[in-house]
C-alpha cells in the first residue's frame, strides 16, 4: 500500500510539473493583455523581402530594432516525415528558432496544415467530403492518421528548454474551419465530425503528456452564428482566435472585423477565454498607412492579447521591412504603449 501511495504522489507531482508551462503561459498572456496586445509575425527568422535562410536576420528587427513578441511556425509536412515544412522551412531550423525565441523571452505559436490523408494532396485539397470521416476511429484512414499524429508528437517532444523542460506553446490546429478551403472545412465535414477530429488529436497529445500546449480555436473572418456549432467546448479551449485578412475593400474589412471581434469579445467574456487575432494582414501593403489608419483603430477596441501578421517572402509579404514605405507607419504604430514587442514583454 505504501508503494502505491508513493507512486500516486509521484504521478501527481509529475502532472503538476508538466502543467506548469501551460498555466504560466495562460497567466502571462492574461497579464500582458491588461497592458495591451503583442505584435506577432509568421516565419519571422527564416526569410524576408530580400533574403532567405540567413541566420540572425529578421525583417521586423531590421525595421524597428526589436523582435516580434510572438512568432508563428507551421508543422505542415511533419506528418509524412518530410525534412522541410510546406513552406520549405527545415524542421531542424523551426526547432532551433522556436527554442531561441522562447529563450529570449518570446511567445510561440504552432499551426498545422497537414496533407490530405485520403488523396495525398495538400491541406487545400478540399474536393472530398469524406476525409475527416475516413480518419476518425473506424475509418479507412484511421491507422494512417494515427501515424501522422505520432510524427507530430515526436517533433513536439523535442521542443524543450536548456533544462530539459517542455516549452509552452500556443497550438492552433484545424483553423479557419468555418471556411471551405481546407479538407476539414465547414463544407467538408459536419460539426460533429469536426468535434471528433479535434478531440482525437487533443486527447492523443494529452495522453502523451503534452500539458504544455495552450489550445487555440481560430475560425475565419465572416462569422455566422452556426459556426459556433463547431466550437470544441470550454473544457478543451484556452484561447479563441480570429483569422482576419483584408482581401476585399478597406470598408468591407473594417465592417467585418468589427462585427466579428464584437461577437468574439462577447463570447470570450462569457466563456472566460483569451482572445487573439491569430492571423491578419494586408498582402504586400499597397496602402503603407494601413498599420496606423486601418488596423490599429479597429483592434484598439477589443481585449485581444496579440495579433499576428503572416510571413514576409519575396513573392508576398504581410509584415514590415526596412526600406519599405510602410515601415514608417509600422514604427509609428509600435511607439504606442499598448502595442507590445519583445522588449516590452520581458521587462
Amino acid at each position: 500500500m505504501k508503494r502505491i501511495v508513493c507512486a500516486v504522489y509521484v504521478a501527481c507531482c509529475f502532472s503538476l510539473i508538466q502543467a506548469q508551462p501551460r498555466q504560466q503561459l495562460l497567466e502571462r498572456l492574461s497579464a500582458l493583455q491588461a497592458r495591451g496586445y503583442m505584435f506577432g509575425h509568421q516565419d519571422d527568422p527564416f526569410y524576408g523581402l530580400t533574403w532567405e535562410w540567413e541566420p540572425g536576420r529578421s525583417d521586423v528587427k531590421e525595421t524597428c530594432g526589436d523582435y516580434p513578441a510572438v512568432m508563428g511556425f507551421d508543422l505542415g509536412g511533419i506528418e509524412v516525415g518530410d525534412a522541410k515544412n510546406l513552406d520549405s522551412v527545415p524542421f531542424t531550423r523551426i526547432r532551433e528558432e522556436l527554442l531561441a525565441h522562447v529563450e529570449r523571452g518570446g511567445i510561440v505559436t504552432l499551426s498545422w496544415h497537414p496533407r490530405n490523408p485520403l488523396t495525398g494532396g495538400t491541406a487545400w485539397d478540399n474536393g472530398d467530403t469524406t476525409v475527416v470521416q475516413s480518419i476518425l476511429p473506424g475509418g479507412a484512414m484511421h491507422r494512417k492518421f494515427l501515424l501522422w499524429m505520432k510524427n507530430v508528437r515526436n517533433f513536439l517532444a523535442t521542443l524543450k528548454d536548456n533544462k530539459g523542460q517542455p516549452v509552452p506553446i500556443i497550438f492552433r490546429p484545424w483553423h479557419e474551419n468555418n471556411g471551405a478551403w481546407f479538407w476539414w472545412g465547414s463544407k467538408q465535414c459536419t460539426p460533429k465530425e469536426y468535434h471528433a477530429l479535434w478531440c482525437m488529436l487533443q486527447d492523443y497529445l494529452l495522453s502523451e503528456g503534452f500539458d504544455n500546449l495552450l489550445w487555440s480555436w481560430s475560425p475565419n473572418l465572416g462569422l455566422k452564428q452556426t459556426d459556433f456549432d463547431s466550437y470544441p467546448g470550454d473544457e478543451r479551449i484556452d484561447l479563441v482566435g480570429l483569422d482576419a485578412y483584408q482581401w476585399g475593400t478597406e470598408q468591407e474589412f473594417v465592417t467585418e472585423i468589427n462585427k466579428d471581434l464584437t461577437t468574439m469579445a462577447k463570447f470570450t467574456k462569457k466563456s472566460a477565454k483569451l482572445l487573439a487575432l491569430t492571423e491578419c494582414g494586408l498582402k504586400n501593403l499597397p496602402d503603407p498607412t494601413w498599420w496606423t489608419r486601418v488596423l490599429k483603430p479597429q483592434i484598439d477596441k477589443y481585449p485581444i492579447c496579440y495579433f499576428l501578421v503572416w510571413r514576409n517572402a519575396k513573392h508576398e509579404y504581410f509584415g514590415p521591412a526596412p526600406g519599405e514605405e510602410n515601415a514608417f507607419y509600422f514604427n509609428e504604430m509600435i511607439r504606442n504603449k499598448n502595442v507590445l514587442m519583445l522588449k516590452d514583454i520581458i521587462r
